[in-house]
């Protein structure tokens, strides 16, 4: 199994190491911009142009989630049209090969695109690359895909599979179906009974604009090699790939699974062979503990944790960052991975409280940008929108050090000099809403989390680097596969050379009861 991203003996300075390999300093940025095209619109979630569409999500949680019958639909459409009926792609890998990871990639802005180059050096000899969650931004429109997923993905030289999130779900899928599937769209159902509360959603539901079919035909040439190809059985499917089996889950607009998806990931995550999951939202993610339920009962995380099926991994998008959960199940680990910084905003890792759940501790966990480094960009963030630079911007270091007092742990990376943590450092990082022992500015926090995409724009407060995304690459074998999470800056020595931020090696293992083939 060749690994062309670099030799193991060499490794460039990540953020674990030094500032520097978090990107902050002097640096040349990087040659990303020369992939970019010459017009890009800031995506803000201020403009009712970007926020009326994309209410779907609101409406599902208030008149009932329409997701399953469609997905159902889909998946009926599929099937009639030869799609296997048990949605697995069936493919010739050797028992040694590699694959990528990406999640929530298409903002089609400076910091999808920061990430391509690592991206294309990392990966240039993998089989294939999955996409985990919102492919496209803000809803999923089938004309967005030209500048967010074919343009930025043009020169990966093999298949590129993607599971669907939230986002994507906001044209009731009709672009990723078209794209990814080769899908027409479904036609109109009869309309429901009126007063009803499937009534009430249709009224407002927002509906999948028209296709331009000559802009999409352009917008498929970018990729059009016969080895870059592939047409995937639905939203959810199972890859067979060498030893291992991926499978891919499709969590609608909700982050849940409908009862027909549900019976299907049992039947398919059934057996000895390793399976790793991908799916749109993560089981544990923030320290917290998301199991994602499955329509008639039982959840996700039931299926992910029965020894007799073999999971090895779980990745979920939808959070914009990397973490990783080591989690015991009964004497053998499971690694929960988030996998969300493909592109999008950096949702903030210093929100984080100190890691405890599962028996997962601080020591264990594991997280992309590192929480100091978050606290130091969105204190430079707020600087910046509010016009109060001197007071809210933190260095790298002060950020770093009151993270580790008000968590009680100890720096990262070390200290070059020791740092006064004045009252300002302490106010600031409160405000910014640190995780850590409670103090007076509880109720003054500004938002940095979810929140803080409904006031202000994602993409503008990330328009120059250091960008803290992120993607990862999988090396399998026979007896194990090896994860690593590169980081993507957006300046040029990281370009050339992508830093790992955490690698773990999983080994693979039978099941009680099973033997060699069985």
């Amino acid at each position: 199994m060749a690994d062309s991203s670099r030799a193991d003996s060499v490794r460039a300075h990540s953020s674990r190491d030094t500032a520097e390999g978090a990107g902050w300093g002097a640096e040349e940025p990087g040659a990303y911009r020369e992939l970019m095209p010459a017009r890009v619109e800031k995506l803000s979630w201020l403009n009712p142009r970007t926020l009326w569409p994309a209410r779907n999500g609101v409406l599902a949680s208030w008149f009932g989630d329409p997701t399953g019958r469609t997905r159902s639909r889909w998946a009926e459409q599929r099937t009639a049209a030869g799609a296997p009926a048990d949605k697995v792609v069936r493919r010739a890998d050797p028992d040694r090969f590699s694959f990528m990871v990406i999640g929530d990639t298409g903002e089609g802005d400076a910091p999808q695109y920061a990430v391509v180059p690592g991206f294309l050096k990392v990966g240039q000899d993998t089989a294939f690359t999955v996409l985990a969650s919102d492919v496209i931004y803000p809803v999923g429109a089938t004309d967005d895909y030209n500048t967010k997923f074919f343009r930025p993905y043009q020169d990966y030289p093999a298949p590129i599979y993607a599971i669907p999130g939230n986002h994507d779900w906001y044209e009731d899928l009709n672009g990723f179906m078209r794209v990814f599937c080769d899908a027409p769209p479904l036609p109109a159902e009869p309309a429901p009974r009126p007063l009803t509360r499937a009534w009430l959603r249709g009224l407002l539901w927002h509906r999948p604009s028209a296709v331009d079919e000559q802009r999409l035909a352009e917008a498929t040439k970018l990729r059009p090699a016969p080895a870059q190809q592939a047409v995937q059985p639905g939203p959810y499917w199972a890859i067979d790939a060498g030893p291992v089996r991926i499978i891919g889950i499709d969590t609608g607009l909700l982050g849940t699974l409908d009862a027909e998806q549900g019976r299907w990931l049992r039947e398919v995550s059934a057996g000895p062979v390793p399976k790793i999951l991908v799916t749109g939202s993560p089981l544990y993610v923030d320290g917290e503990h998301h199991p994602c339920p499955i329509d008639g009962g039982g959840t996700v995380d039931d299926l992910v944790r029965d020894p007799e099926r073999n999971f090895v991994a779980a990745i979920g998008g939808d959070i914009h960052n990397y973490q990783r959960y080591p989690v015991d199940v009964h004497g053998r680990t499971i690694q929960y991975v988030v996998s969300g910084g493909g592109g999008a905003f950096t949702h903030a890792t210093h929100t984080i409280k100190r890691v405890s759940v599962a028996d997962v501790t601080e020591d264990d966990f594991r997280c992309y940008p590192l929480r100091g480094d978050s606290l130091a960009f969105y204190s430079r963030v707020y600087g910046r929108r509010l016009h109060l630079k001197r007071f809210f911007t933190l260095s790298e270091a002060e950020a770093a050090a009151v993270i580790a007092e008000r968590l009680g742990i100890g720096p990262t990376r070390s200290l070059s000099e020791p740092v006064r943590l004045t009252r300002r450092v302490r106010l600031v990082a409160g405000l910014l809403g640190t995780a850590g022992r409670p103090d007076r500015t509880r109720r003054l926090r500004l938002p940095v989390r979810k929140t803080y995409t409904q006031l202000f724009s994602p993409g503008s407060a990330t328009y120059s680097p250091p960008f803290f995304k992120s993607f990862l690459r999988f090396d399998v074998s026979p007896e194990a596969v090896r994860l690593r999470c590169f980081s993507a800056t957006g300046l040029l020595s990281q370009e050339l050379d992508p830093p790992v931020e955490d690698e773990v090696t999983i080994p693979f293992t039978r099941p009680p009861g099973t033997i060699d083939g069985v």
